[in-house]
């Protein structure tokens, strides 16, 4: 099978990236997604309380803003419906194949394409394609924990990010792996369940996060109306917000001092939701606010200061059959183990699958080099390949829709430009990879990312932070306006085309 485009995921990324592409005229693409329906993070994360941490009038794409979100922070069940609405109205979904898995792709040099075997129901297959789009995201793959035991555990365990919805929780000992964004929304909906039922909850924390309160509200009737029937109004909402969380980059980026007031507002809500000083002296944490994702909620402290609830700060040595067993020699009885340990942020999976000019993977590339592409898209040495939420793209404060719809601006350019000149394969020259990430940084190492005094998902594992942008967004928007090709090596697209079988 042959076409112009392969695009592999269909989250938020995927999808804006084909959505695009049609806008452009560039029809011949293919959509793979390892799921049975679009949506990526937000269709596999449907555990009790999931939600969106930024409002959702924002975290949705400029072109197709949702009139139908019933307040600021929006349920997952409402982000997969809206993502679903607008794959639907689009137009391309009989270019998405879905169930189908991205297996590996390899850069052909004489003929200038990608060669991606892929496997669906009908069995495996080979896809020639002009371009690969990788939008497979950076919070696909769970991570689970390394801990000596944990395959022996005779009980329930799944990951957040896999909730298994089968698992009558009612009157079960429950214990939760992690402190996190995921987290966060898990444990007070357990709390309440398996206090309703007799149950109880083990929370184990490794490093206890800033948690700030959650100021979410449910939209009036008349607030609805109004969103639905005034577009206007709904450019204001998200331009505000957009605007309001661009306040906090200079507390990440410039001085933590500034984060002062959102500080005194964490340290309010262990007060108001905590009163036993021993747990609040283990629940606050220390280091600089911002140095982690800074957390949104009302009810975690409630949650951890309930009756049937645990808080475990001591080590996990290992987990027996039964058991998590902590450094101090407790063992606490468990049957169902739920592990929030987040992702593979900082070793993206998809890049062991991706073959280059030399014959080596990205992975390979970037355990030598470390992770790293230039303006988080493009890579030396493998020619046509777009990776969208790429290395240092991620955002500590707002949308990551905002740096999508850039990247995918960027794509929409490159491809323009490859059209107009007749090219048949573009590389970013190594120089200019090179001084595009010396800057990031550089820029890097007087953010509280790194000089915060905590170790973080963000860092790799030579303390290097190659997941955030250390700047405003709108600064990786304008970098990121138009295909600057004097910035790459291209290749006429050759003479003699290889014909690829249908």
């Amino acid at each position: 099978m042959h076409v112009e485009h392969l695009i592999v995921g269909a989250g938020f990324a995927g999808l804006c990236a084909a959505i695009k592409l049609q806008e452009d005229g560039e029809t011949d693409f293919l959509v793979v997604e390892k799921g049975s329906d679009v949506g990526g993070t937000w269709r596999d994360n449907t555990y009790p309380g999931a939600a969106c941490d930024v409002p959702s009038q924002l975290y949705s794409y400029s072109f197709a803003t949702n009139p139908e979100w019933s307040m600021s922070y929006s349920p997952q069940p409402e982000i997969q419906a809206y993502l679903r609405s607008v794959a639907e109205s689009s137009g391309t979904l009989d270019r998405f194949e879905f169930d189908t898995r991205f297996e590996d792709a390899t850069w052909d040099e004489a003929a200038q394409v990608w060669r991606s075997r892929i496997t669906g129901p009908d069995g495996e297959r080979t896809v020639v394609s002009r371009t690969l789009v990788v939008g497979a995201g950076s919070l696909s793959e769970p991570k689970l924990p390394e801990i000596e035991g944990i395959e022996t555990f005779q009980g329930e365990l799944f990951h957040s990010a896999r909730w298994n919805h089968d698992v009558d929780l009612a009157g079960k000992r429950v214990a939760v792996i992690g402190t996190g964004a995921s987290a966060i929304q898990i444990v007070p909906e357990l709390q309440q369940s398996l206090a309703a039922s007799g149950g109880h909850l083990d929370v184990y924390q490794r490093t206890a996060p800033w948690v700030i309160p959650r100021n979410d509200r449910r939209y009036g009737a008349l607030e609805r109306r109004a969103l639905r029937r005034l577009p206007l109004l709904r450019k204001v909402y998200r331009t505000g917000i957009y605007w309001a969380h661009e306040a906090y980059v200079p507390a990440f980026t410039i001085e933590p001092k500034i984060a002062a007031p959102a500080k005194q507002a964490a340290l309010a809500n262990i007060r108001k939701g905590i009163k036993d000083p021993a747990l609040r002296e283990r629940v606050t944490p220390h280091f600089e606010i911002g140095c982690k994702r800074i957390l949104r909620s009302n009810t975690w402290y409630p949650a951890l200061a309930a009756d049937n609830t645990e808080l475990v700060t001591d080590p996990i040595a290992k987990v027996t059959g039964n058991a998590v067993v902590t450094a101090d020699g407790v063992e606490r009885p468990v049957d169902v183990l739920v592990v929030a340990t987040g992702f593979h942020t900082t070793d993206l999976p998809f890049a062991e699958q991706v073959t280059g000019t030399a014959g080596r993977s990205l992975a390979d590339v970037w355990r030598e080099q470390g992770m790293a592409a230039y303006k988080g898209t493009t890579v030396p040495g493998f020619p046509n390949l777009f990776v969208l939420v790429g290395p240092n793209t991620g955002q500590g404060h707002t949308s990551m829709v905002f740096i999508i719809e850039a990247q995918v601006a960027y794509l929409r350019d490159a491809v323009r430009t490859m059209r107009e000149r007749g090219l048949g394969a573009i590389e970013p020259r190594e120089a200019a990879h090179r001084k595009w990430n010396r800057s990031v940084q550089r820029r890097m190492k007087r953010t509280v990312w790194t000089t915060g005094g905590c170790e973080s998902w963000y860092l790799d594992e030579h303390g290097r932070n190659t997941t955030l942008w250390p700047k405003a967004t709108f600064t990786f928007r304008r970098n990121l306006a138009r295909f600057d090709a004097d910035a790459y090596d291209t290749t006429p697209v050759p003479t003699s085309r290889e014909e690829q079988p249908a």
